[in-house]
């Protein structure tokens, strides 16, 4: 597949991550040419600053990873975020709102986050190794009326991965207007490269690089 290092976010969340670890992080999303680095909300200035003059974003997780703060907390997140040059938010879903069926309360979590993020794209975490084939469909349909720009996968932290049926679930629910990230055990070019067939427009992964690196040598190899 061509181009398959426009569909990474170049992901690195672990707690123990340091400002060398981001700069090694950014000089590779340089080098290969993904997307954009997700990384944690005190690591935004450093590589908005090291990716400035470039075309990657820099994505930021909100209310990670349980989803369970209050929608002030995630609105304030998302406003220092964007002051200091995050491009891209990545916010979890309130989950256990979902599940008790406070469709208002998921709706203004997501709206108010979209609204404080002035623009810029807001991706909605599901989790949807948590939850039924109709709260995933529920989810979709209040992120989409939010005015959330894509539907995500997982956190990559819960018990579960992004799974092909998930990423085709999702696909099928919110149309092309939306987008779709598959995020959680994306590890290698095979599983990336369906993941993009069943309907992903971006892929959240830390394993960036191997998927490049292997992608390269296939294409030196004739297939």
């Amino acid at each position: 597949m061509d181009n398959i290092s426009s569909y990474i976010d170049h992901t690195l969340l672990k707690p123990e991550a340091t400002g060398k670890d981001i700069e090694k992080l950014c000089e590779e999303a340089i080098n290969y040419r993904f997307a954009s680095v997700c990384v944690n909300p005190y690591f935004v200035p450093l590589a908005s600053n090291l990716l400035m003059g470039t075309r990657i974003n820099v994505c930021m997780v909100i209310g990670f990873p349980l989803g369970a703060n209050t929608t002030i907390i995630k609105v304030k997140e998302t406003e220092e975020a964007i002051q200091n040059g995050a491009d891209e938010i990545d916010m979890v879903m309130n989950v256990g709102a979902l599940k008790e069926r406070n469709d208002q309360g998921v709706f203004q979590d997501i709206e108010d986050v979209v609204k404080a993020a002035q623009g810029k794209i807001v991706k909605v975490i599901l989790e949807t190794c948590l939850l039924t084939k109709e709260e995933k469909k529920r989810a979709c349909l209040l992120s989409k009326e939010a005015g959330a720009h894509f539907v995500k996968t997982s956190t990559g932290l819960a018990s579960g991965v992004a799974t092909v049926e998930d990423v085709t679930l999702l696909r099928k629910v919110v149309g092309d207007r939306m987008g779709v990230k598959a995020s959680g055990g994306i590890r290698d070019r095979k599983t990336a490269i369906k993941m993009i067939e069943s309907g992903a427009s971006r892929i959240g992964t830390s394993s960036g690089v191997q998927i490049v690196k292997s992608d390269l040598i296939s294409d030196n190899n004739g297939y």
